[in-house]
């Protein structure tokens, strides 16, 4: 198989960066945003703060590079979610170079290929928290381990034990457990037993330590000293014992309260989308690595790698172990995933697996036609565009055909498939993620109270039930949300609110009205364009007189 051209993965770069363009969704963005937002405007680093009260859940590390890069490019999209877009980069780039250590150049650049062309890439550099820069973190340090583990040079060691630190300061210890579980199995499945036991680990233990002081220092400070606040509904919290302990390892001893009954299989299942194209690939490789393994009386021999493997079961095993799930917390060992999918289409390649090859062929052309299937959905059913619209997917697809029809592209099942998913995020992100972040309501008012300079702190909320995290950082500043109308004040009410106050003959302007909904929980009726006005409610944004 030829390599990857390098303009390839400028396209890549090129479509996650174009991202920044989409507004942030709430709950979870939008509060990242905010609080990054209140950090560059306080100047205050070390102590984290959630609309000005204190904040114990995510480690500072989004929040700092975040609160930096609106310092320079101001508040908005761009600021928020450029550091995440190119830690998302770099994780492209760390995959590629791990690859090439573990087996070869043309491997490498597939897997960073698949990495970067996976759907949950796509949805990280959309929706942007904490993974994407720990997903990154974690194997930009898995690279740099492997490196040392070569040549143990002073640069490779203190990037590595960065990396793992900046993990950590970004969501905890699971940044420092997926090292240890892939290069814990790969040791002792090859019987090194002098790596494992190596006194140069207290040295990476150490430096790790060091890099951790400041958001240590923090936590210390703002919670530690101060028995006496109120965290989460307790007193006498300690954040140093949060952090290192009750945050991660409490959900699975059942010491944290967080719970929603997520089964074991949760977040495999999940995968089945966000690693779609290739999570059909996934599976056979998978089994294939634990088989082979099995087969050989666990012992593997210098050439075979175990780090891939091992880091993706053990870390499951540890993630779906917990009392509380997410889909995207699985995406931490995606360029695990990505590697081991590579390695089956480079056997592939070289005429391995022949068996296997034909059975998992259909798969990955029914996903690819499906995928740009889905993509003109978005175009023809739930954000109905016109014929300009229609003739660009066309173009489009007209590409993804010329790559799957053409007899000279070799490892044609790979091109299809990441064409296909590169195609449709095309659109999936510029025009369905666009225009549905236009039903929500506190990025809607926000950005009007800020491009009209509305003058004011306070807003009264009046019959309206809405998650409104996404107000604060689009308006640009703290707003304080009551349910008492004043004159002169601003309202933001629902259609039962509007016709309340029209009712008791209270004076007002509507300075802005619209369509809401609730963005991350989508349902049929909000995706036809014909029934959408079932799931959708007015808004009214009103000035009283």
């Amino acid at each position: 198989m030829p390599k990857i051209p390098k303009w390839v993965f400028v396209l890549i770069a090129i479509l996650h960066l174009s991202a920044a363009r989409v507004d942030m969704m709430d709950i979870d963005a939008t509060q990242y945003a905010e609080m990054s937002r209140e950090m560059a405007a306080s100047g205050s680093y070390l102590q984290l703060y959630d609309r000005g009260i204190d904040y114990l859940d995510k480690p500072p590390m989004l929040f700092w590079v975040s609160s930096l890069s609106m310092k320079v490019f101001g508040v908005n999209n761009f600021g928020y979610k450029l550091p995440s877009v190119l830690f998302a980069l770099l994780a492209i780039y760390s995959v590629y170079r791990l690859a090439r250590l573990l087996y070869n150049d043309n491997t490498a650049r597939m897997a960073a290929l698949i990495l970067g062309t996976c759907q949950g890439m796509f949805l990280m550099t959309n929706d942007v928290r904490t993974d994407t820069i720990l997903m990154s973190c974690v194997i930009t340090s898995l690279w740099m381990i492997k490196e040392a583990e070569i040549q143990r040079k002073w640069y490779w060691v203190l990037g590595g034990t960065a990396a793992i630190a900046a993990g950590m300061m970004t969501k905890g210890p699971i940044a420092l457990l997926v090292p240890m579980f892939c290069f814990g199995s790969d040791w002792v499945l090859k019987r090194k037993w002098k790596q494992i036991f190596s006194p140069y680990h207290l040295v990476d233990a150490a430096l790790i330590a060091i890099f951790l002081i400041p958001m240590s220092i923090g936590l210390y400070q703002q919670f530690d000293m101060h028995p006496e606040k109120t965290v989460n509904g307790l007193q006498n919290v300690s954040g140093l014992r949060f952090f290192y302990w009750s945050q991660s390892f409490g959900r699975i001893t059942g010491e944290s309260p967080w719970d929603n009954g997520a089964p074991f299989e949760f977040l495999f299942v999940g995968m089945f989308w966000a690693f779609l194209p290739w999570m059909f690939l996934f599976v056979p490789a998978l089994v294939m690595r634990l088989v082979e393994v099995v087969k050989q009386k666990f012992k593997l021999q210098p050439q075979q790698e175990f780090i891939t493997t091992g880091g993706f079961v053990l870390a499951y095993l540890a993630l779906g172990s917990s009392k509380y799930q997410l889909p995207h917390y699985i995406f931490v060992v995606f360029p695990l995933a990505a590697i081991m999918v590579a390695k089956l289409i480079a056997d592939f390649a070289d005429g391995k697996y022949a068996g296997l090859f034909k059975v998992m062929k259909p798969f990955q052309w029914v996903a690819s036609v499906l995928i740009m299937i889905a993509s003109l959905l978005t175009l023809v059913i739930v954000f109905p565009v016109g014929i300009t619209g229609i003739l660009v997917w066309m173009l489009a697809f007209s590409v993804w055909l010329f790559v799957a029809m053409h007899k000279r592209i070799q490892a044609k099942m790979f091109w299809v498939s990441a064409t296909a998913i590169m195609l449709a995020n095309i659109f999936i992100t510029h025009h369905f993620y666009y225009n549905l972040l236009k039903y929500q309501l506190g990025s809607t008012v926000g950005r009007y109270m800020k491009t009209h300079k509305i003058a004011t702190d306070t807003l009264a909320l009046h019959q309206l039930d809405h998650p409104l995290n996404a107000l604060h950082f689009y308006a640009d500043r703290l707003i304080t949300l009551d349910t008492v109308i004043q004159q002169g004040g601003y309202v933001l009410a629902s259609e039962s609110g509007i016709e309340g106050i029209k009712q008791q003959q209270l004076p007002h302007d509507i300075l802005l009205e619209g369509d809401y909904f609730k963005v991350t929980e989508l349902t049929p009726d909000f995706l036809n364009a014909r029934t959408r006005h079932k799931a959708t409610e007015k808004y009214y944004f009103i000035r009283m007189k």
